[in-house]
């Protein structure tokens, strides 16, 4: 305990290691959840047998709509912040905040392709972007849990106003480079570390970015093209999906036996309704 007082909580960083906890924990948990729900809604999808009401892994529905779990999430931030700004608590609450954010942040972005497309791609192409999201904020979180300074250099330790503004402005150039070159997320990354920010910055450019169409000759373009191809893509689609799960592959059998019940549904002719008066009332 000494070493953790005066590693983390006399620096201050406390809270952060918490939060850091807390986000890749929930998100871990929640990945493993809605992986045992996809799995049993494909299982049954293959035999035809109805999906269970209730359960503990089972879609939360409440009036017969279904809350996304962004929604705890958001709220969970929200709460958390704000008791933060009102209390200002010292340790262990202020730890114990940081937990309860960093879990309210994972939930949230675990479902940020939804915030993205507003629709429901958790498991589609585009719900990779989650794991995206996912990605950029644990190395945003470790970044600033071990205190790095996105300029490399102080105004105190810069000897000169001007040298200190230069090297601002040269930081956050890199950074627009990175995003033009079509780096989004290590250009978000780059923020808070700087070597990020300056690799991608000097690297080749993907071939449908900014960068490339109004810098590249044709020639460049084709090595970017070949740099960046369906093979890259491909790998760096896996990896996501080794995290959070196999996405772009939908429940095909659950959608056609839906489709096939209500056409069945549809063309049934329903028996006349009886009368409730008259003679033929009691036959």
């Amino acid at each position: 305990m000494a070493w953790y007082e005066a590693t983390f909580v006399e620096s201050g960083r406390a809270a952060a290691l918490w939060m850091l906890v807390g986000f890749v924990l929930t998100f871990a948990a929640t990945r493993w959840v809605t992986r045992r729900i996809r799995a049993g809604e494909a299982a049954r999808a293959r035999t035809g047998e109805p999906a269970p009401e209730g359960g503990v892994l089972s879609n939360i529905h409440i009036g017969g709509v279904h809350v996304h779990h962004q929604v705890w999430g958001i709220l969970l931030v929200l709460v958390t912040g704000a008791l933060h700004l009102r209390y200002a608590p010292g340790s262990p609450w202020a730890e114990v905040l940081g937990l309860l954010f960093g879990a309210g942040a994972a939930l949230a972005l675990d479902e940020f392709a939804l915030w993205l497309h507003l629709e429901d791609v958790y498991w589609s192409e585009e719900g990779r972007k989650s794991i995206d999201a996912i990605l950029v904020a644990v190395v945003i979180a470790a970044a600033l849990l071990v205190q790095v300074n996105p300029i490399g250099i102080s105004p105190d330790t810069a000897g000169s106003r001007w040298v200190f503004v230069l090297a601002v402005v040269a930081h956050f150039a890199w950074v627009v480079i990175a995003f033009l070159k079509g780096k989004r997320h290590l250009g978000l990354v780059g923020i808070v570390v700087p070597a990020v920010a300056m690799v991608c910055a000097l690297r080749l450019a993907k071939p449908t970015s900014f960068w490339a169409h109004r810098f590249y000759s044709d020639a460049r373009r084709e090595r970017a093209r070949r740099r960046f191809s369906e093979v890259y893509q491909a790998r760096w689609d896996r990896l996501r999906d080794r995290i959070g799960g196999d996405h772009g592959k939908r429940l095909l059998a659950a959608g056609d036996r839906m489709v096939h019940e209500e056409i069945v549904h549809a063309t049934v002719d329903e028996p006349p309704a009886r009368p409730d008066r008259g003679p033929d009332a009691a036959r």
